[in-house]
């Protein structure tokens, strides 16, 4: 992100926290769970295990996801998309 906006990611990181009052972990991941919540709503895309969804939008471990995820929503991913369909 830093690239694309031609600043340091220092200096990034320091204007997201000012000026959006969170830290640039909780930037990227609030991005990230979005994405899975729309490919968990997506009846085309249920065949999709959790596991490759949390890959699939940058996580890297299934607990991570899982935290960020009820942080986010309240609710676990298996949660959502139940209560989605």
């Amino acid at each position: 992100m830093a690239e694309k906006v031609q600043i340091p990611a220092k200096d990034l990181s320091v204007l997201i926290n000012s000026y959006m009052d969170k830290h640039f972990f909780d930037f990227v991941n609030e991005y990230r769970i979005e994405k899975a919540m729309e490919i968990l709503k997506d009846p085309l895309q249920k065949d999709l295990t959790v596991l490759e969804i949390l890959y699939q939008v940058g996580f890297n471990s299934k607990s991570s996801f899982n935290t960020s995820f009820k942080k986010y929503t309240g609710k676990t991913p298996t949660d959502f998309r139940k209560n989605s369909f």
